[in-house]
């Protein structure tokens, strides 16, 4: 649909169906999970067995914004129908009741004055209610001052038409104008990939804004959905753990002025710290992003979500580069926008990688520590450097180092103001010593 509408380029559309041609085929061998989120960021959940179905109608505003487009319009056409219809009804018995839809001889008495002039059968009325509530007023028939019960309804007529055309001018101004409609031209990367980034394996995705308007305070967060188990065997079925995304300043703000690559370290503590090559197919979790922010010409908060299962995350790849620098300015090339390249990288979990690395949970070795005596040069390895754990041999104290006793101060002092003294006393004697000669 993007590409039709021009917002991306064809190739982009190509280079889509090669991804999911190179795709293994672990996600198609078996049945698919189901998923809270779908990748155009709808809530896949059906509530069911709903007794209290009143709710909906104490906010009906809300009830008919979430409507379909088809079940709107539909209710929009059969509300000015029915009012219509209604005081066509009304219209009708007032002309009635005042003897105006009586047949009357031309030749004999004039014709008493109506309440509604030109109202001669129902379709008549029903004719005059529309042209009451959408102030048409082709002139031919007209409310007179015969009646007062005529022109009270003509008041309430036009009070609950203006009400109606609010409330459908509303409705239809807040579903064009939806923050997620905004969020159709946020795209995500179909993959996401897990690779090494600083020696760290990392879980990376991109995201990317087709429009120039920026969006505003734009945050990002992820979550992870997962099936867990408490120590007193109760099942969680949604267990909602936050990840924090790499950044220096330890916030989730990022400025989306072209596709980022947005990364989340692999470390400990981490829910995806114990996540391995081989353990990856058979977890059964979702990571959920959500991109939230302001979008810069409306002023209204947007939301775009997304996520990614096992079958969707990458083991050992990493996004191309696609931003390149042409004629002073930088440009984008979408159509490698979800394109990945093989890296080398161990199946290891980043667990098991630290304890390889000797950074294990709780290690502590007091005889001797990391840094000192024996060093770790690799799996299982040791090699001689840094210093001895002599108690003797080992330094001081920066501050104790600094410290210097009083008495050598004090004499040190004392040695000094004699030196000074000395000198002066030398000079006094050579100038007396000229004087007198």
């Amino acid at each position: 649909m993007l590409a039709r509408k021009g917002l991306l380029p064809d190739g982009f559309l190509l280079t889509r169906l090669a991804e999911d041609q190179n795709q293994p085929n672990r996600s198609r061998s078996r049945s698919q999970r189901a998923r809270f989120i779908t990748k155009t960021g709808s809530c896949n959940v059906a509530h069911k067995n709903i007794r209290e179905q009143g709710r909906f109608l104490q906010d009906v505003f809300t009830t008919m914004v979430d409507l379909k487009w088809q079940h709107s319009l539909l209710i929009f056409t059969s509300a000015f129908l029915c009012s219509w219809m209604l005081f066509a009804m009304i219209w009708w018995l007032v002309a009635f009741a005042h003897g105006d839809l009586e047949p009357h001889d031309p030749d004999g008495e004039p014709r008493p004055i109506p309440c509604v002039t030109a109202i001669h059968s129902f379709t008549s009325a029903f004719l005059f209610s529309i042209e009451v509530q959408v102030t048409i007023g082709f002139g031919g028939r007209m409310v007179t001052e015969e009646c007062p019960l005529a022109i009270t309804v003509l008041i309430i007529q036009n009070i609950l038409g203006l009400i109606i055309n609010a409330v459908m001018l509303g409705c239809v101004f807040m579903k064009t104008a939806q923050a997620n409609r905004r969020a159709e031209t946020l795209i995500f990367s179909r993959n996401g990939v897990i690779a090494p980034r600083n020696g760290r394996p990392t879980f990376m995705f991109r995201v990317g804004d087709l429009r120039k308007s920026m969006i505003i305070s734009a945050t990002i967060q992820l979550q992870v959905i997962r099936r867990t188990v408490t120590a007193e065997g109760e099942v969680i079925p949604v267990c909602q753990l936050d990840i924090q995304v790499e950044n220096p300043l330890r916030s989730n703000g990022i400025f989306l002025v072209s596709p980022l690559i947005i990364s989340h370290t692999m470390e400990r503590g981490s829910p995806l710290y114990e996540l391995s090559a081989q353990s990856l197919a058979s977890e059964d979790l979702e990571i959920i992003v959500i991109l939230e922010g302001v979008v810069e010409t409306t002023g209204i908060t947007m939301q775009a979500r997304t996520s990614y299962t096992p079958e969707e995350i990458l083991w050992g790849r990493r996004f191309v580069s696609i931003i390149t620098e042409e004629d002073g300015r930088y440009c984008v090339d979408y159509s490698k926008f979800g394109n990945t390249v093989p890296v080398r990288m161990a199946s290891l979990s980043a667990k098991e990688l630290d304890q390889t690395r000797g950074v294990q949970e709780g290690s502590s070795d007091p005889v001797n520590p990391q840094g000192w005596g024996l060093v770790r040069a690799g799996r299982g390895g040791f090699r001689r450097g840094g210093r001895t754990c002599d108690s003797a041999a080992a330094p001081q104290p920066w501050y104790t180092q600094s410290e210097k006793p009083e008495k050598e101060v004090e004499q040190r002092g004392e040695k000094k103001k004699v030196q000074l003294e000395v000198i002066g006393r030398q000079i006094e004697e050579d100038a007396l010593g000229e004087m007198s000669d």
